[in-house]
């Protein structure tokens, strides 16, 4: 039993099982946890250092922090409040209007702006804006339902643009790496846009509107709009060019999280950025930051020690794949997306999924192509929320509590399954992916 005990897979296994129920149960505050899996890996050497913190070295963590710092300098210059004066008199004159403006709001960004982290701190702060000159407050109900609606509008929804979230570049490239396959715009966007993003975003704004009612005030239009500032001025130039910077990636090759970097850096320059040294550290959330490193670094944990590898294969071995059932076969291999996603999260699945396609391809009859596109709807409808970090990011800058998280996700899950998986494998067909 002692040698048991000491096998680096149970070992890793136990780290990694230990934490993903403290997070999705919500026993402890989730950077606590965070900070205990680092702890835990370190002492039992289950990964090296570089493994293990690697999530503070990703992209996705500095796309996090800069969030921040934006996004306290745009509530401080008071750029968020006439973005919101601007909208909440055309977008709050229902409870239905204004979480449907939201959500196509952060799926329309989705169309010009790589991050998701970007995209949740540059929205945030003008949704909290808007829903106060709506007469909604923060810790309501409603409140809940605007903060919810960017983070999960944010995160579901981009997934059926290539380039818009980390998961999807990270299939994109496991696909060319392992297969020779590149995946191209148009295609995957055709592919997925109609189940996956116009038909799950109107479930996203029913689920919303049914779970967290809200009743919205018809602000008063103010005769005078105050001039804008020249620090206004300032932070929205600065924005335009991030935004620029952000668009045409492609181009000038630097990645987001170091446009977000440069610009948070100019935001705290002292005599030249917008916000103090006090106001960074009560405006920044380092706790999320610490948690969205332990998620990232507990994924590329569970890829380096073997435990997703293991797990991939045993559940090879279990689902029902079979050629002469393609619709189970379908229902299996998304069902295998969503249980990988509990113990790597949306950022690490498809690094693992993608590379055991081939086998799942013989076993199914389906195309390779189709194989590594099946997993789309897994890994963009989580069942808890930490399983993708922007939610988590959404969640923290709004102050949902986790109990709101998780009815929405459950709720969105069941709807996904029963209904949008259906229509998924039709469109599939239809298109001749099948």
């Amino acid at each position: 039993m002692s040698l048991w005990l000491t096998h680096p897979l149970f070992l890793s296994s136990l780290i990694v099982g230990i934490t993903i129920v403290l997070w999705a149960t919500s026993l402890l505050p989730e950077f606590i946890t965070a900070l205990l899996f680092f702890m835990a890996a370190m002492v039992a050497k289950i990964a090296p250092p570089e493994v293990v913190f690697a999530g503070f070295a990703s992209s996705a963590f500095w796309l996090v922090f800069s969030g921040f710092v934006l996004g306290v300098a745009i509530r401080k210059t008071g750029l968020a409040d006439r973005a919101a004066r601007a909208l909440s008199l055309r977008l709050t004159t229902s409870w239905l209007q204004m979480v449907a403006s939201v959500v196509l709001l952060s799926y329309a960004l989705a169309f010009v702006m790589p991050s998701n982290m970007g995209r949740i701190a540059l929205l945030m702060p003008i949704v909290a804006a808007m829903a106060a000159r709506a007469g909604i407050n923060e810790g309501t109900r409603s409140w809940y339902g605007l903060a919810l609606a960017v983070g999960f509008g944010t995160f579901q929804l981009s997934a059926t643009i290539l380039p818009a979230n980390v998961p999807n570049l990270v299939m994109s490239g496991a696909a060319e790496g392992s297969y020779g396959i590149h995946l191209n715009y148009l295609p995957y966007l055709l592919l997925h846009t109609p189940v996956l993003g116009i038909l799950k975003g109107l479930i996203l704004i029913g689920l919303i509107c049914w779970l967290f009612p809200g009743q919205p005030q018809v602000p008063r239009e103010e005769a005078i709009s105050a001039p804008i500032s020249r620090e206004e001025k300032r932070l929205a130039w600065l924005l335009a060019l991030v935004l620029t910077m952000w668009v045409t990636e492609s181009w000038h090759g630097i990645g987001p999280a170091w446009i977000g970097l440069a610009a948070a850096c100019v935001t705290l320059l002292p005599g030249i950025g917008f916000i103090n040294g006090d106001e960074f550290s009560t405006g920044v959330n380092i706790r999320t930051c610490i948690y969205v490193a332990g998620i990232l670094g507990l994924a590329i944990t569970v890829t380096q020690t073997g435990i997703g590898s293991a797990v991939g294969e045993a559940l090879l071995r279990v689902m029902p794949l079979d050629p002469a059932n393609p619709f189970t076969s379908f229902l299996a291999l998304t069902g295998i997306t969503t249980a990988l996603n509990f113990i790597m999260t949306a950022n690490g699945v498809p690094a693992l999924f993608t590379t055991l396609a081939q086998s799942f391809s013989d076993a199914t009859g389906f195309p390779l192509l189709s194989v590594i596109m099946i997993q789309v709807l897994g890994y963009s409808t989580p069942l808890l929320p930490y399983q993708a970090s922007p939610i988590v990011v959404a969640m923290a800058l709004g102050k949902v509590p986790a109990r709101a998280g998780i009815l929405l996700c459950l709720a969105l899950v069941v709807v996904t399954y029963l209904a949008l998986l259906p229509l998924d494998y039709a469109w599939f067909r239809v298109l001749g992916r099948l």
